[in-house]
């Protein structure tokens, strides 16, 4: 299995350095925001335990998007691991939430 080295082309076909700092940095900032995305999940967790559930769907559907998301990070030639760490908290408290919309 292959691993992307984050080395770019170099010579003819090289890439403008400014442009792999953007998109490096690009990364890490979507990366981020998707976890905290997810994260925002733990008021709803704690409304469905305080006896106020939420509806299921939303997270429910997070939870499988986050799922496909993973996946398609995970199978590329090149593992894409941006996606797969940005999405993996996704899988955890969507189902943690769509559970907790039961129990409480």
């Amino acid at each position: 299995m292959r691993f992307d080295t984050s080395e770019y082309p170099k010579g003819e076909k090289a890439v403008d350095p400014k442009r792999v700092r953007r998109l490096k940095m690009l990364s890490v900032v979507a990366t981020c925001t998707c976890v905290l995305m997810y994260v925002s999940y733990i008021p709803q967790i704690i409304a469905n335990f305080s006896g106020h559930p939420v509806t299921p769907i939303q997270p429910f559907v997070a939870m499988i998007n986050a799922i496909l998301w993973t996946g398609y990070g995970w199978f590329k030639t090149f593992k894409d691991w941006p996606v797969i760490i940005a999405n993996v908290p996704g899988i955890f408290f969507g189902l943690f939430t769509v559970i907790t919309v039961y129990i409480h």
